[in-house]
């Protein structure tokens, strides 16, 4: 339990500085431009925190619930596996609704397509390698 809380804190933490180094860099706010009409002007940072950081937990949770169930033959491949699986229902579908409904230059969608697997990648990476349901 202590390792989920620690793991979860840290998974959480990890969600807002990669959010922030993937969305806040100038060759992401060039990107981005296109959703200027409709973005917010100003940021609730301890909203933002919070989000995160509830994010890291369940992330988490979830990764033990369904470990067992995951395929790869190690901790690492398994967390690798459950990364790419959240990037596909996370990031994935997000950006094809994105390409269907919205006008998104290409290169926006492609960005946040790969940004959003490595940012999967890291976190499945720490869960597999830190995170190991309780027999």
């Amino acid at each position: 339990m202590t390792s989920y809380v620690i793991i979860s804190i840290v998974g959480g933490i990890l969600f807002g500085v990669m959010d922030a180094l993937i969305n806040a860099n100038p060759f992401a706010q060039r990107l981005y431009q296109v959703y200027s009409p409709i973005a917010k002007k100003s940021m609730n940072f301890i909203a933002g925190i919070v989000i995160d950081l509830l994010y890291g937990f369940i992330m988490a949770g979830v990764f033990l619930l369904l470990y067992t169930s995951l395929p790869g033959g190690s901790g690492v491949l398994i967390g690798l596996s459950y990364a790419v699986m959240v990037w596909f229902f996370r990031v994935v579908m997000s950006v094809v609704s994105q390409w269907m409904m919205y006008t998104v230059p290409g290169k926006t969608l492609t960005y946040t397509l790969f940004a959003g697997l490595g940012e999967m990648l890291v976190l499945g990476a720490l869960y597999g390698l830190m995170l190991k349901p309780v027999q």
